[in-house]
C-alpha cells in the first residue's frame, strides 16, 4: 500500500491546517464514491476536523441531500458535471452539515459516459471556504481507477492550496 502514502501524507497535512484553524470539512461526492472521505478519515483524529461525507452518485441524491437546483441537472441545463453543479454541491455540503470547508467533486470516470463536450476523464471539483469559492474543470488520463483516483489527489491538493491562500 506504499503507493497511497503521498496521498495519506496530503491528507494528514490538510487536517493539521483544519485542526489548526478549528475548522470542520464536509464532502460531496459523486464520481469518487466516497474515496476523497475515505482518504481523510484514514487520518488519525480526523473526527477532530472532519464533519460528514455526501455521497450523491445520482442526481436525485444531488437534488435531495444537497439541495442543487433541478435547473442545473434537467435537460438543457449544464448538467451534473459542470461548474455550477460542484459550487452547489459544495454549497449544500456546507449547509447541510457544520463544516466550515467543503470540497464537492462530479465527473466521468468512464468506462462509458463520456461525450465530445464531456470526454471520459472530465472531471469538476470546487472548494469552499468562508467568502471564497472556486471550482475547476480536470481532463485526467487513464482508467476508471486512475480518474478517480487524479480527482482524490487534486481535490485535496485544492483544498490545502485554498487554506494556504
Amino acid at each position: 500500500m506504499d503507493e497511497f502514502k503521498p496521498l495519506e501524507e496530503t491528507a494528514a497535512a490538510l487536517g493539521g491546517r483544519l485542526l489548526a484553524r478549528g475548522l470542520w470539512l464536509a464532502t460531496a461526492e459523486s464520481c469518487t464514491g466516497g474515496w476523497i472521505a475515505e482518504a481523510l478519515t484514514a487520518v488519525p483524529g480526523s473526527s477532530a476536523w472532519f464533519d460528514c461525507g455526501f455521497v450523491t452518485y445520482s442526481n436525485a441524491a444531488k437534488r435531495r441531500m444537497l439541495a442543487v437546483p433541478e435547473a442545473l441537472l434537467a435537460p438543457g441545463g449544464p448538467g451534473a458535471v459542470s461548474e455550477e453543479t460542484v459550487l452547489a454541491m459544495a454549497a449544500g455540503a456546507i449547509a447541510n452539515s457544520r463544516a466550515d470547508a467543503a470540497v464537492a467533486v462530479s465527473g466521468i470516470a468512464g468506462p462509458d459516459g463520456g461525450t465530445a463536450e464531456k470526454p471520459l476523464g472530465t472531471v469538476w471539483l470546487a472548494w469552499r471556504w468562508e467568502q471564497r469559492a472556486l471550482a475547476r474543470k480536470f481532463a485526467f488520463d487513464g482508467d476508471r481507477k486512475a480518474v478517480r483516483a487524479c480527482a482524490v489527489r487534486a481535490a485535496l491538493e485544492g483544498l490545502l492550496a485554498l487554506l494556504d491562500e
